[in-house]
């Protein structure tokens, strides 16, 4: 019974330890594949000058609003209620205008969201697809992106495939 029993937990540790082992693990690093695809540089740059035309707008409607304010300030003693009543109504509908746009350009499912959206779910697809034919080729059970991964501590650089990536989608380095 009892060596039935040790024979049964040393088997089972065989197997756990095969097991264990036919798992094959590699690492990427997103960051320096993106840095070394020129897409990627490309729609960074196109996002960052829309971003500023945009943010440019809303300074526009900010400054527009603080200056009717300046002026409603210097003339309110002048004015009779209705009149301030009208110019504290045009100055908040500007600043409400102000912020809708900002919402509008740069809120969680704003225009930029969508274009970031447009110009990198090609990328990404297509790093992804590269990466997912290379597990497939090496028999890799995971790949862990070193960039994201923060509790990675030390890593062997013998299992970064992020040239092979580069490589499989045309850009070797």
């Amino acid at each position: 019974m009892i060596m039935k029993r040790v024979l049964t937990i040393l088997l089972f540790t065989a197997f756990a330890a095969v097991a264990a082992q036919a798992q094959k693990f590699a690492l990427v690093d997103m960051e320096y594949i993106l840095k070394n695809i020129p897409a990627y540089e490309r729609a960074n740059e196109q996002m960052a000058q829309q971003s500023k035309r945009w943010q440019g707008e809303i300074d526009e409607l900010s400054l527009e609003a603080e200056s009717l304010y300046k002026k409603y300030q210097s003339e309110s003693a002048f004015l009779s209620d209705e009149q301030r009543t009208a110019r504290e109504e045009e100055i908040l509908a500007k600043e409400k205008e102000a912020a809708e746009l900002k919402r509008l350009y740069f809120g969680p499912n704003g225009e930029l969201f969508k274009k970031r959206e447009s110009l990198m779910a090609p990328i990404q697809d297509e790093i992804y697809n590269a990466v997912k034919e290379i597990c497939e080729q090496k028999k890799f059970s995971m790949v862990i992106d070193r960039a994201s991964a923060g509790s990675v501590i030390y890593a062997s650089p013998k299992i970064d495939i992020s040239n092979e990536v580069l490589g499989k989608l045309g850009y070797s380095n």
